[in-house]
């Protein structure tokens, strides 16, 4: 191991040990054991609080500070793994044996070369696009390299059909927690499989996520290289899935810390439970949509600002406050007008983000040098002292993913508009392997709406209507 990597990894463990000291004490959810449906749960607003389905992938404990992937401690993953095997964890279910590793990166490195897509990809005005709008375009355009899904042959057939609208029972009704549709059934055994069944398994399978996981990073790369007025470059076969995607973004093959740090953030940012950009791949993914589709809605659902973004806003903020002297100032402005601070709390953790607690020191040990983005780093120390002083102990106000990991990525030679991309660079592997699991015992997604509108409201015919009436 590299002297500065195994000095990465002491930091890495020193945060194990101190998160694990502070909220050891902390008891277990209740919701951590197989469900006995129906389940009786309490929802608010936007289905918080909804349980929709069992998993075996990832588990946060806000209240501890946790994140697990398939049982594993996200700091034992960062201190010894690499995301080529958290990629494979997370979608087989244990880490693999050496001979299996090496099958699955030959893949990844194999399914890194996209000329077909990126020719397409280049005869839009990239350089002009949102970057997550062309992402997304461009795993469009990665479907019509790898499936014949566009095509008229791959469109769903009217045989394949249950409902335009409908899954399985009134909605009205009361559901029971049945295990599928009461209307699906299944083809006998002997029955032979449809070109459409046969496209849809090649479009939804375990190499689609493959091709997905290695894509999107080469394409995310090729939009970096474009908006800055450069060529995409060609992958490096011989370099891992972290340094050869710095390779193609900076054109310069990084050193053994910053590979070594890019491929902790790819760890930290491939899963976190059932957020927004997850939630919206299953439900597409739920209606027998393809896997690309689905990768698709994920990173729409991240564009939105209050999921995706963050990173780049803390920046944005730290060049605001200019400087440390300002830091105190600063926040009690932006309380008084009740501002939020980009990088700070969180929907679900009540502690210190684990993955915050790794960026924090990774951030520290990679300003090093770096004498145009040490003072931001300053900043954001004081800054990280201002509010848990004023919000932590109170209302559970701590950093989170988003604080430092700008930091990072900027030290790394990589411009803001690109830290929502590269989240998403990581998440298609939490994204895939949660369709994957669902689509095991696939249920079509199919929430209620509380209707609270009018009834019995007379139709006025259009020549008799003026402008009060609605």
């Amino acid at each position: 191991m590299h002297k500065e990597t195994k000095a990465i990894t002491n930091l890495i463990l020193k945060a194990a040990k101190m998160a694990r000291q502070e909220t050891s004490d902390t008891p277990e959810p209740e919701h951590t054991k197989p469900i006995q449906w129906p389940l009786h749960c309490t929802v608010g607003p936007g289905l918080e609080g909804a349980i929709a389905c069992e998993s075996r992938i990832g588990y946060v404990n806000g209240s501890k500070g946790w994140l697990i992937y398939r049982g594993y401690d996200i700091f034992n993953l960062c201190a010894y793994s690499t995301f080529e095997e958290v990629c494979y964890l997370l979608m087989h279910g244990s880490l693999p044996t050496a001979p299996q590793l090496e099958a699955f990166k030959n893949k990844l490195i194999n399914y890194r070369f996209l000329n077909a897509t990126l020719r397409l990809l280049m005869g839009f005005q990239v350089e002009k696009m949102n970057a997550m709008a062309a992402l997304r375009l461009g795993t469009n355009l990665m479907r019509q390299e790898f499936t014949f899904m566009d095509q008229e042959e791959g469109r769903p057939t009217t045989i394949d059909a249950i409902g335009s609208d409908e899954d399985s029972i009134p909605m009205e009704t009361i559901p029971k927690g049945e295990k599928q549709a009461i209307y699906e059934f299944k083809w006998p055994r002997q029955h032979k499989k449809s070109r459409v069944t046969q496209l849809l398994e090649e479009a939804c399978g375990i190499e689609a996520c493959y091709h997905l996981i290695s894509g999107v990073a080469t394409i995310t790369a090729a939009i970096t290289r474009v908006r800055q007025g450069h060529m995409p470059i060609e992958p490096d076969p011989k370099l891992s899935h972290a340094a050869n995607f710095l390779y193609m973004i900076t054109g310069r093959r990084p050193t053994p810390v910053e590979e070594r740090i890019m491929d902790i953030a790819l760890i930290l940012h491939a899963d976190h439970g059932m957020n927004a950009s997850t939630f919206a791949a299953m439900v597409v993914a739920s209606t027998l949509s393809d896997i690309y589709f689905s990768v698709g809605a994920g990173i729409a659902a991240l564009n939105g600002p209050l999921h995706g973004g963050a990173n780049e806003q803390v920046i944005h903020t730290l060049n605001e406050i200019g400087d440390i002297d300002s830091v105190k100032a600063w926040v009690e402005r932006a309380s008084a007008g009740k501002r939020k601070i980009a990088g700070f709390g969180h929907r679900v953790y009540k502690a210190y983000d684990p993955r915050a607690r790794i960026l924090g020191p990774l951030a520290k040990f990679l300003i090093k040098g770096k004498k145009e983005i040490e003072p931001l780093f300053r900043i954001a120390q004081e800054l990280e002292k201002e509010v848990i002083s004023r919000f932590g102990a109170k209302k559970k106000i701590f950093p989170n993913v988003d604080f430092f990991s700008g930091i990072v990525y900027s030290c790394l030679g990589i411009a803001p508009e690109m830290f929502t991309p590269i989240f998403a660079v990581s998440r298609v592997s939490g994204w895939t392997a949660r369709v994957l699991e669902y689509l095991q015992n696939n249920r079509i997604f199919r929430p209620r709406a509380m209707y609270v509108g009018e009834f019995n409201k007379k139709f006025v015919p259009l020549n008799q209507r003026n402008r009060t009436i609605n």
